[in-house]
């Protein structure tokens, strides 16, 4: 799987022991984050990261910032992102299953690097289940069609 991975200043660290966490997996990791702790803006690294996977260049992507909600709320600016906000394993696990994301985020202010890899392992391992999951999934995207 070809996973992007952004982040901003405040996630440069984790950003990086995920990457590494990513590839141990098997996958592929594509860094469109900052590797500087230099003051950024994590809307233009959400948005990047988000364009990729609608275009779909990548499978899904991962987020990061302080909070992990200001890179979501950016990158669930664009079309097609389902991007979900993740502290947990087992949301992160539900918001695949039942809400089909196609990015998680999460915060490096919040989240220490253990579990931030089980958030990613809960992720990466579940499958949408599709069912009555699928018509909430699509009312989703009649809401964005109608912006």
């Amino acid at each position: 799987m070809k996973i992007v991975i952004a982040n901003d200043h405040a996630a440069v660290e984790l950003k990086h022991e995920i990457t590494a966490y990513v590839r141990e997996l098997g996958h592929e990791a594509v860094n469109m984050g900052t590797d500087s702790h230099e003051s950024c803006n994590y809307p233009e690294y959400g948005e990047k990261a988000a364009r990729a996977v609608a275009a779909g260049e990548a499978d899904c992507g991962i987020l990061i910032c302080g909070t992990g909600v200001g890179i979501s709320i950016a990158a669930n600016k664009v079309k097609g992102i389902r991007a979900a906000v993740c502290s947990d394993p087992v949301t992160a696990r539900l918001v695949k299953e039942h809400n089909n994301a196609n990015m998680i985020a999460f915060g490096a202010r919040i989240v220490g690097s253990e579990t931030a890899k089980a958030i990613v392992e809960a992720y990466l391992n579940a499958r949408f289940l599709g069912g009555r999951h699928q018509t909430r999934v699509d009312l989703i995207g009649k809401i964005e069609e109608n912006r």
